[in-house]
């Protein structure tokens, strides 16, 4: 999905949000249940954008014109390397429903799973302030 991945590396986290269902389901790669909603999806991947360092999409993966996509990216959480790969569907209105991310190795996903949870009470504070 073009527009969502320029508006990632733009860092354009407001253009992001834009392009989220009010019903997105996010699955974590680090937490068992999915969340569900646009304020919750929204305020965890601007924490991601604080934790993850040289971010950068390697790969694109699906027709242009479809509702599935495959985003592979590369980025750093304090030492750790990691590779990680972003699924996404896009409903009838070209917005983000389903958006499941998975990371390798085991070694990064401990580290961004540690990142992630130092800052998750921050995140629902953000998430339970834009549902209002």
């Amino acid at each position: 999905m073009r527009a969502f991945r320029e508006a990632v590396e733009a860092g354009d986290l407001d253009a992001v949000e834009a392009l989220l269902a009010d019903d997105v389901v996010f699955t974590s790669p680090v937490v068992f249940k999915p969340y569900r909603g646009k304020a919750i999806t929204a305020a965890i991947l601007r924490a991601v954008c604080e934790v993850f360092q040289d971010f950068r999409y390697v790969r694109e993966i699906g027709a242009p014109d479809g509702p599935e996509h495959a985003l592979v990216f590369t980025a750093r959480v304090g030492d750790r390397e990691l590779t990680g790969c972003d699924f996404l569907r896009v409903n009838d209105a070209g917005l983000i429903d389903d958006f499941m991310v998975m990371v390798r190795p085991l070694s990064g996903a401990h580290a961004l799973a540690e990142a992630m949870g130092a800052r998750f009470d921050q995140i629902a504070k953000e998430a339970a302030a834009r549902s209002v």
